[in-house]
């Protein structure tokens, strides 16, 4: 789902993680194993105008993630172009990106209920994101994405969303060794159409917003900038279907021009296989 110049957390929701409805740390009591579960599922996908630069191509996606114990675990691993298609607009790019964000519940390290109001749980949470990248994305033959993230987190109820996952990070270009400026993440999963045989419809999505960044290594780079995706899936226990419309604004940071577009809308189509 990654395009090669990026340098910020853009993740597909976890729908499958949402579905598997995790007791929060207040109902764990002394077991912090207490609902622990996992997950995995295969997606392909095909996005069209993906930005920034408007590419359209097809990939194949590894999704994962659980709770055990302390750690709420997401990640995927992305494969473009799997059939390697020569018209492709990934042909001859990097094949793959990785993407893996472990969270720290606060509330089962120290044994105590942090919730309060809306607030479920607490987190120190964190984000790096691996390959898929550009060779000249820090100078000639510089090398892949490699950037990492920590900050703190938290899982809060909102009305008619039910549970959202809300962090806030500090980012870290790892080739850069530098700190540059900030990330606010959200994600949501909201069934809303139920049917008798046990399928339904969901609003699931996410956005990611990054500001306060320095915009000094370059004129063609912004101080911020972000995506947001919503998405209308069909879900039974086994398989998924679904549309999504992404927005972005200055993604990556990157400035919006007529040469490079970097603001604009995407449109993904995605069936899913559950395990």
């Amino acid at each position: 789902m990654k395009n090669v110049k990026t340098i910020a957390l853009a993740t597909a929701l976890a729908a499958t993680a949402a579905m598997s409805a995790p007791t929060f740390a207040a109902e764990r009591g002394d077991d912090i194993h207490a609902g622990d579960y996992n997950w995995m599922q295969m997606n392909y996908m095909y996005a069209v105008n993906e930005l920034p630069g408007g590419s359209s191509h097809d990939y194949l996606e590894l999704e994962f993630g659980g709770r055990s114990g302390v750690v709420d675990l997401y990640g995927y691993l992305d494969i473009f172009n799997p059939s390697e298609r020569p018209d492709s607009d990934k042909s001859g790019s990097p094949k793959m990106f990785l993407k893996f964000a472990p969270r720290f519940s606060i509330d089962a390290i120290t044994g105590m209920d942090l919730s309060v109001g809306p607030i479920q749980e607490v987190y120190l949470t964190t984000l790096f994101n691996w390959g898929g990248g550009d060779a000249d994305l820090y100078g000639p033959g510089a090398g892949d994405v490699n950037n990492a993230s920590i900050g703190i987190g938290a899982d809060v109820m909102v009305p008619w969303f039910g549970k959202v996952s809300m962090n806030l990070y500090k980012y870290y270009e790892i080739q850069a060794k530098s700190w540059n400026g900030y990330q606010f993440s959200m994600n949501w999963f909201k069934p809303f159409i139920n049917f008798d045989n046990g399928s339904f419809i969901s609003y699931q999505g996410y956005l990611d917003y990054q500001f306060a960044s320095d915009d000094d290594y370059s004129t063609t780079q912004a101080s911020s900038g972000g995506v947001m995706f919503n998405g209308i899936y069909w879900h039974s226990d086994q398989f998924a279907l679904g549309y999504g419309l992404k927005a972005f604004s200055d993604v990556y940071l990157i400035k919006d021009t007529d040469g490079f577009k970097s603001t604009g809308f995407a449109h993904y189509f995605s069936a899913t296989y559950k395990f």
